[in-house]
């Protein structure tokens, strides 16, 4: 008996480390009740400023956060619809055809936020079930010590320089490299991917990755997201972002899952995200802020005023892209000859 009352405590020991050791300051505390948890594939560099102006707007509200690729998020909260309870209070990613199958399966809050009226609207359809909450826009990276002339079209990748050395992040696992691929075949056809393909275009795993990279120099270069490309520089890396005419911008919605438990606070980090302040900061880490009060960085960023970025900006329909995502995907995998 005495044996057994050890063996009973240590696994009652064993047990209290393993709980104890889940969750960090950077994930998602799914075991604290009382705190905002918020889903999100946006870049430390962003959400951590926005969530620390958040906090101290709300000194009353405890927020975590989980970021992760918006194609893990999405397997995410699609196991935890299957246990039962969506563990996070509100979702922004950059994968616009996520938020319309959410609004479709009938888990977002409609929420018209009182701040929205002053942002720039990219959706036809608005409804309140989710906000734009900046204007992404990708572009074609270089290495500046391997590329001299900066490529100024898309079919400037085709070229002999860019032989085995180009990139493009998994569209399975990267929102916005998934709507790129989706504007680019509606832009180009599915022929332009062939061609990349053709000239040695390679895969990486995710936004990121393709962007250090690029930077490292095993790639001379890459489509990439704009602030994560941005932060690399602000470190020194050398690389140089160009836009060619046709813009890929790419709108990243923030919505509130319908059943949150915490949907005051989780309005209140909506309203949050969409001022001035929030927004400030968005344009500062170098992407497209939904607010035209909001003033521009004068760096390297090149960034547009927001209501003449979506004008420029290649136009899809998203309802058709929420569509044709696994067709897009699977086409695309088929060229590329992605490796599961």
């Amino acid at each position: 008996m005495k044996k057994l009352g050890y063996v009973a405590v240590a696994a009652l020991a064993l047990m209290s480390l393993l709980v104890g050791g889940c969750g960090s300051d950077k994930k998602a505390d799914t075991a604290s009740g009382n705190k905002l948890i918020v889903y999100t594939s946006m870049k430390e560099n962003l959400i951590r400023g926005i969530v620390d102006g958040f906090k101290k707007a709300n000194p009353g509200i405890e927020v975590d956060y989980q970021s992760a690729g918006a194609g893990k998020l999405m397997a995410k909260i699609a196991a935890e619809r299957q246990s039962g309870k969506i563990l996070a209070d509100v979702i922004w990613t950059s994968e616009v055809p996520d938020f319309y199958k959410m609004k479709m399966d009938g888990i977002l809050e409609n929420y018209k936020s009182p701040v929205y009226k002053e942002c720039v609207n990219p959706f036809d359809d608005y409804d309140g079930s989710f906000h734009a909450a900046r204007l992404g826009t990708l572009g074609i990276i270089v290495n500046t010590d391997k590329i001299k002339n900066a490529p100024t079209q898309w079919s400037d990748l085709l070229k002999p320089e860019y032989k085995n050395k180009f990139g493009i992040a998994n569209p399975a696992l990267s929102g916005t490299s998934y709507m790129s691929v989706a504007l680019l075949a509606k832009q180009f056809g599915w022929d332009y991917f062939y061609k990349l393909k053709a000239n040695g275009a390679r895969i990486g795993k995710g936004s990121g990755q393709v962007i250090d990279d690029t930077a490292s120099g095993e790639l001379y270069a890459s489509l990439a997201v704009d602030y994560i490309t941005h932060g690399k520089i602000e470190k020194g890396a050398h690389i140089k972002m160009c836009y060619p005419p046709e813009l890929l911008v790419v709108p990243s919605p923030v919505a509130i899952f319908k059943d949150s438990t915490k949907k005051d606070a989780a309005k209140k980090f909506v309203d949050y995200l969409l001022g001035k302040e929030a927004q400030t900061q968005v344009a500062k880490q170098g992407t497209i802020p939904v607010r035209e009060d909001v003033a521009l960085p004068n760096k390297h960023f090149d960034l547009l005023k927001p209501v003449l970025a979506w004008k420029k900006a290649m136009k899809v329909n998203f309802t058709e892209a929420v569509k044709t995502k696994e067709n897009t995907i699977k086409k695309f995998t088929e060229i590329l000859q992605v490796k599961k």
